[in-house]
């Protein structure tokens, strides 16, 4: 009996990803835990194995073929004396005809033009809903970033098979709240002409192409993980209330005790980055004020007993932020070892999902790239991240009064308004940088 491979989640977020590899071809025997391919998704490329026995009776999706939706057919597995040839492709949605057919074959149909047909989702998950007594088709997914956004969905034009709303479509739309029939004389009063709203959600790439057709220039296709961070930082951008915290660090007691202890490490193999401390003195931070501790959840805040650390790492087309869980209880020299390699991994995209979601607090340091300082985006639903920039040489006023050259570090916290206040955020800061200026307590 033949049998679907579906396209796997292969993280909780997941929604599509790219076909990259087929390890296996037509006519293969595969074996339970058998390599069939490599998945990229926006972060990673990860191996896909199999979970039934039999032979691979047909390959539904190519390779390279970007945004297969999770759950939709990539291949056909047949049992053993089951001839191939037998096996029908599964029908594209581009053959699906254009004449509307009952509401859920339209709802049930995917939503990419490219990808093989999924089978009919069950009724419940896809029903229409009822707006404004007009029947509106909407994926489960659109349908719950609609009402997170406050977005009407009769007001939203769906580009899906049919007209069926779904994710992109409500991402790209502006929210506002749901007219009811009270409040409905004022919102046709104050809803701004279609060209105004055009402007505000930004110009479309036909627009902006023309603006350059007479420049030259190269096209650059956005991958995954570039979708994923645009996505993302202007979710951030524009749903979190940032507030911004700055102040200046002496380096100077922590780079003679940095010097010390690498000195003492050298037999060892460990060398200790400032880096490495910044990571420490965070987490320690994050147990001395514990209320700052905390991830915005929607219509509430966690509160987490640990300090999970996520720290950006720069690597070809993006970032990754890889979390070191329990950084507090860790020594230095685990810290260093356990950043060295989440980076290495990072950039050859190696790290599984558990190892870049989570925390409740980021760094992003770009003094190393010589960086005075610099206002860092939250990455929800963090409740802060800490922009750190270069070390520099400046004058100081001692405390006896006397002019002095000291090295100070410039950082700037940036703080989610929603979960942390202005005088808990001081305090946090005030215990970063406590740490920092008298690194041995961090030992303690």
């Amino acid at each position: 009996m033949a049998t679907e491979i579906l396209m796997p989640a292969l993280s909780p977020t997941m929604e599509e990803g790219t076909l990259a590899k087929w390890l296996v071809k037509e006519g293969d025997t595969v074996n339970s835990g058998d390599l069939l391919a490599e998945i990229e998704t926006d972060k990673a490329t990860m191996e896909f194995e199999a979970v039934d026995e039999g032979v691979v009776g047909r390959i539904l999706v190519a390779e390279g073929t970007e945004g297969v939706k999770v759950n939709s057919p990539i291949a056909i597995l047949v049992e053993e004396g089951e001839e191939p040839g037998d096996i029908a492709a599964a029908p594209s949605a581009a053959a699906a005809p254009e004449a509307a057919q009952a509401d859920t074959a339209a709802e049930a149909a995917p939503a990419g033009g490219s990808e093989k047909a999924a089978p009919p989702a069950p009724a419940p998950a896809n029903a229409p809903v009822q707006t404004g007594g007009a029947r509106v088709f909407a994926s489960p997914l659109a349908r719950r970033i609609a009402a997170e956004k406050g977005l009407d969905l009769g007001a939203v034009k769906g580009s899906g098979p049919h007209g069926r709303i779904v994710r992109a479509d409500v991402e790209g739309a502006i929210a506002a709240p749901v007219a009811t029939p009270a409040d409905a004389p004022a919102a046709a009063i104050s809803e701004a002409p279609a060209p105004v709203a055009a402007l505000a959600a930004g110009p479309s790439a036909d627009m902006v192409a023309r603006i350059y057709e007479d420049r030259n220039f190269d096209e650059v296709p956005l991958d995954g993980m570039r979708k994923t961070i645009a996505a993302r930082l202007t979710e951030a951008k524009q749903s979190i209330p940032h507030f911004y915290l700055r102040r200046d660090i002496r380096l100077d007691a922590l780079l003679a005790f940095r010097s010390q202890l690498n000195r003492q490490l050298d037999a060892r193999g460990v060398k200790l980055s400032v880096n490495d401390f910044i990571i420490k003195a965070c987490a320690n931070a994050l147990q001395a004020v514990p209320d700052a501790n905390a991830v915005w959840a929607g219509d509430r805040m966690l509160r987490l007993k640990p300090s999970d650390v996520a720290v950006a790492v720069a690597i070809e087309g993006g970032l990754f932020t890889p979390v070191l869980r329990d950084a507090d209880t860790k020594s230095l020299s685990a810290l260093s070892a356990e950043m060295k390699d989440l980076a290495t991994r990072a950039r050859d995209r190696k790290l599984a999902p558990h190892e870049y979601q989570g925390g409740s607090f980021a760094i992003s340091n770009l003094g190393m790239f010589g960086i005075d300082n610099f206002d860092a985006v939250i990455n929800p639903p963090h409740g802060a991240i800490l922009a750190v920039g270069a070390g520099v040489k400046k004058p100081v006023v001692g405390e006896d009064g006397e002019l002095a050259v000291a090295t100070v570090m410039s950082v700037t916290l940036s703080v989610d308004h929603r979960v942390i206040d202005g005088a808990l955020g001081a305090k946090l800061l005030q215990a970063i940088v406590d740490n920092l200026e008298n690194p041995v307590v961090m030992l303690a």
